[in-house]
This record gives structure tokens, C-alpha cells and sequence, in this order.
């Protein structure tokens, strides 16, 4: 019995597959990837495709050119498209192959829906065109000015458009409606006097906190593994050893054979000690001040300094980072430099001090709130027990309190370290974008998640190791933040434990 032929599956791309893929461009190669096991698939964009295949065919077309396209659609069993590609060739709508419709695209179903009830004077005309068409359609179905002549068949569209509109709204409302009818009509039938209310209600919201905790959990997971799928990937191109112990860091690897100036070295070690320098010079200032700050608010300021002071200091925590990263490159960042050369220092003027600096004021608030509400949080009995014994409020305040509120200070100190951590726009205003392997403070470095948003930002190729590596990054990243909250968690519990 012979095995019948896999289905010839055409991908219809409307934007470029290729060097610089822009989000649709990287979706049509994340289908037509997903897809290829399927049957014979082919990939085709506008212009040649320079990428390697994965499993399948590519190809190119003219945007606009039916002729073109023709010879593709002939050798194809289905056609998958979006409603970009609908404007542009409004022929598919009429092809005798099955029509696969990529829901990606929020106005597809309406353009469809208009392209087939559009006189064929419209679907003729340019894509240009047929675009201004589908706009003023909208707009007057919406009660808009319309832009430029009314034409029969646009009054037409809009008519017609305007009756789905209401007709989709008066179907909303009905099952709106029907479904607000249901849940009374289940009400009323279980108002007796043997309905456990209490015990319904509680397992629905037992469930509903599964589902919150269910959602949470995946979450995270796909968090996890999206990365981990990634990074595998990448380290399937670099080394993990080059990576983790390389000393140079420069990811712009060559797409073509006769491009240059592209090294691809992907030696993270710079990374990561700029991300350790500016964190510790930020935790240098937020650390001390946090925390003296939260010594004074809970033990020696009266309540009405206090309730005055703790609003304006989490006030810090407001203001947004760009407002930080300005007041670095415009205050800080020239002030030492001008200092530094008045002793005869060699100061950057991106540098590691000033953005360290700007950042630990920033996240003075992690710091001084959770220690003072730590601090707090202390049962007075330990604080009138150290005074008893003879003890000062020094005494009392570095040798009780402190101790006893260990867990919280440094749930504060964590919080601190990983916003440190994470923090970009003021890296990037104040201390640049260079991949600099030095502990000179004065000189211009960069971090891990500065990195990961330079690699992913603008039009880039999901399949090269450059774009790759900010997966290998930020996989770096999670693995330590997760080893320092497991021994933060065992630092906690043990001082828990010995004074609970």
C-alpha cells in the first residue's frame, strides 16, 4: 500500500527574511521552522532569502507582483499568509487552495472580510492604494473625518464595516448577557437551606489560588526553559569555556563570507566584572546610608520626623532611571572628572564611580525600608530586656536589635543587589557601552543586562551566535541570582531559628 505524499506547504512572508529580520521576519522563520516536519515546506519573502534553511525551502518574490507569486502558488497544497500579504495581493483570497490565516496580525479577519466584498476596481489597485482604502473604510465606520474623496465603494466598505461593528458588539452584549442570566439562574437554584455556601465558596477560592500559583510556577518555567532552549543553542556555536573565561568581549559576528571587522569574540569575563564593580561601588553607598538612615528613623527620630522623613526617602525609589542616568551624565559623571583631573587622574568620561554612585543613591530606599521595618518588627521585649540588663541603646541597638532583625536587613541588602543588578539605563547614560576588563573605577565599563539589550535591540537575526550570547547572559545572570537567594534563604533561616 503506498504511503501517501506530505502536503506542499507554502509560507508567505511580507517582510525580510534575512541579516536584519524584524519581528514578523522572525515569525515567519519560527512557523516555517515549526512547521517543516509537517510536509515539503517552502519559505518565501520579499526579495532572496540569505539564510540557511532549517528543514526547508526559501525563496523569494516580488512585493505586489502577482506574477511572481503565481509560480509559487502553483506548486502548493496550502498557503499560509497574514493580512499584510492579503493587502498587497489580494488573489489569495480568491486561490483554490486551503488558506491558512496567521492570527499574529490583530486586523487580519477584518481585511480578509473586506478585500472579499470590495468591488474587483479596489482589489486591482496598488497595495498603496488598498491600504488608504482599508483607512478610510475604518474611519468612517468609526464616526471619522474621512481623508480624501468619498468614493462610492468606500461608502460602500464603510457600511458594511459599520454593520459587523455592530452586530460583533450586539453579539458581545447577548453573551454578556446570556452568561450574567446563567450565573443568577445558578444562584437562585442553590439558595436552600442545605447549601453550604461557606464550603463552595472556599474551594473556589482554594482553586483560584492553585490557579494563581499554577500560573506563577509556569511561568516562571517557560521563563526558565525559553532561556535554557537558547543558551543551548549558543553554546552549541561558542564554547562554554571561551564564554565563561574569556577575557574579550566583542559579538559582532560576520553573516557573510566577505564581510569584516567582525572579531565574534563572546568572552563574558568583562561583563560580569563590570556588573560586580558598579554594584559594589552602588552598595557602598546605599549599604551605610540605608542603614543608618533606618538606625536613626526607628530608634532616635520622634514619630512626626519619621512620618515626614520615611515618604520623602522611599520617594527615591519613584523617580524614574532615565532621570537618574541624565543626572549622572550631566552632574556627576563631569564633576568627577573634573576633580580627577585637578589631582592629575586619568578620568573617563563614562565611568564606573559616577554610575555606581547614582545607583546607590537610587536604591537607598530598598535598604533603609526593609531594615527599619525589620528593626521594627523586633518584640519590644527583647529591646526592655537588653535595657534591663544595663545596656545602652548603642548596646542594645548593635548587639539585639540588629541581630534579631538579621533576616529582614538582608532580604533589604538582596533587594538592593539584585535592582543593582538589573539596572541598565543608568549604565548605559553614564557609564557607556565598553567591554572594559579593569577595576580602575574611573574608567568606562559595562554590564550583563546592558549587553543583553544592545544585542536584541533593532532589527536582529535569532539564529546567529550575537543575538544568541544575550540568552547565554541572561541564563548566566539567573543562575546567580539564584545561588545568592539560596544562601541568603539559609543565612535567614538560621538566625530565624535562633531567635524566634
Amino acid at each position: 500500500m503506498s504511503q501517501a505524499a506530505p502536503p506542499r506547504i507554502l509560507i508567505i512572508s511580507h517582510d525580510v527574511v534575512g541579516q536584519r529580520m524584524a519581528g514578523t521576519g522572525i515569525r515567519a522563520w519560527q512557523i516555517a521552522r515549526a512547521l517543516a516536519r509537517l510536509g515539503d515546506l517552502t519559505l518565501i519573502a520579499p526579495g532572496a532569502i540569505d539564510l540557511a534553511p532549517d528543514g526547508f525551502r526559501a525563496g523569494g518574490y516580488t512585493w505586489g507582483d502577482a506574477a511572481t507569486l503565481a509560480r509559487w502558488l502553483a506548486a502548493a497544497d496550502l498557503v499560509v499568509a497574514n493580512g499584510f500579504v492579503l493587502e498587497a495581493h489580494p488573489e489569495l483570497a480568491t486561490i483554490a487552495q486551503p488558506l491558512a490565516l496567521d492570527l499574529y496580525d490583530p486586523v487580519l479577519l477584518e481585511n480578509l472580510e473586506l478585500l472579499r466584498a470590495a468591488p474587483a476596481e479596489v482589489t486591482a489597485q496598488s497595495p498603496e492604494s488598498i491600504g488608504f482604502f482599508m483607512t478610510a473604510v475604518r474611519r468612517m465606520a468609526e464616526g471619522l473625518p474621512p481623508v480624501g474623496e468619498v468614493t462610492p465603494a468606500i461608502q460602500a466598505a464603510a457600511d458594511y464595516y459599520g454593520t459587523l461593528l455592530t452586530f460583533s458588539r450586539i453579539a458581545l452584549l447577548v453573551a454578556c448577557a446570556a452568561l450574567a442570566l446563567f450565573c443568577v439562574n445558578a444562584a437562585l437554584r442553590n439558595v436552600q437551606r442545605e447549601f453550604r455556601a461557606r464550603n463552595v465558596v472556599e474551594r473556589w477560592c482554594t482553586l483560584a489560588l492553585w490557579l494563581a500559583a499554577g500560573i506563577s510556577v509556569a511561568t516562571t518555567a517557560g521563563i526558565v526553559f525559553s532561556v535554557l532552549f537558547e543558551s543551548i543553542r549558543f553554546f552549541g556555536k561558542v564554547p562554554i569555556t571561551e564564554f565563561l573565561f574569556g577575557l574579550q568581549w566583542s559579538p559582532q559576528t560576520a553573516l557573510r563570507a566577505d564581510q569584516v571587522g567582525s572579531s565574534g569574540a563572546f568572552g563574558a569575563v568583562p561583563l560580569f566584572a563590570g556588573t560586580l564593580l558598579i554594584t559594589f561601588i552602588a552598595m557602598l553607598v546605599a549599604g551605610p546610608i540605608g542603614m543608618f538612615s533606618a538606625i536613626y528613623l526607628s530608634q532616635y527620630a520622634s514619630p512626626a520626623f519619621r512620618g515626614l522623613a520615611k515618604p520623602v526617602l522611599e520617594i527615591l525609589a519613584g523617580i524614574p532611571t532615565v532621570v537618574y542616568g541624565f543626572f549622572a551624565t550631566l552632574t556627576v559623571a563631569p564633576a568627577i572628572r573634573g576633580v580627577g583631573e585637578s589631582v592629575g587622574l586619568d578620568v573617563s568620561s563614562e565611568s564606573a564611580l559616577a554610575a555606581g554612585l547614582v545607583m546607590g543613591i537610587m536604591i537607598i530606599p530598598f535598604v533603609s525600608s526593609l531594615a527599619d521595618d525589620a528593626i521594627s518588627a523586633v518584640p519590644v521585649a527583647l529591646r526592655d530586656a537588653s535595657y534591663g540588663l544595663g545596656a545602652t541603646r548603642a548596646e542594645t541597638i548593635g548587639q539585639v536589635l540588629i541581630p534579631a532583625a538579621l533576616p529582614g536587613i538582608i532580604a533589604g541588602f538582596l533587594l538592593a543587589i539584585s535592582r543593582a543588578v538589573g539596572e541598565t539605563m543608568i549604565v548605559v547614560m553614564a557609564a557607556g557601552l565598553a567591554a572594559n576588563l579593569t577595576a580602575n573605577p574611573l574608567q568606562a565599563v559595562t554590564t550583563v543586562t546592558v549587553q543583553i539589550v544592545t544585542l536584541l535591540v533593532g532589527d536582529q537575526e535569532f539564529d546567529s551566535a550575537k543575538t544568541l550570547s544575550a540568552f547565554a547572559l541572561g541564563l548566566v545572570l539567573f543562575l546567580a541570582t539564584l545561588c545568592l537567594n539560596i544562601v541568603a534563604l539559609y543565612v535567614m533561616k538560621t538566625y530565624r531559628e535562633k531567635y524566634d
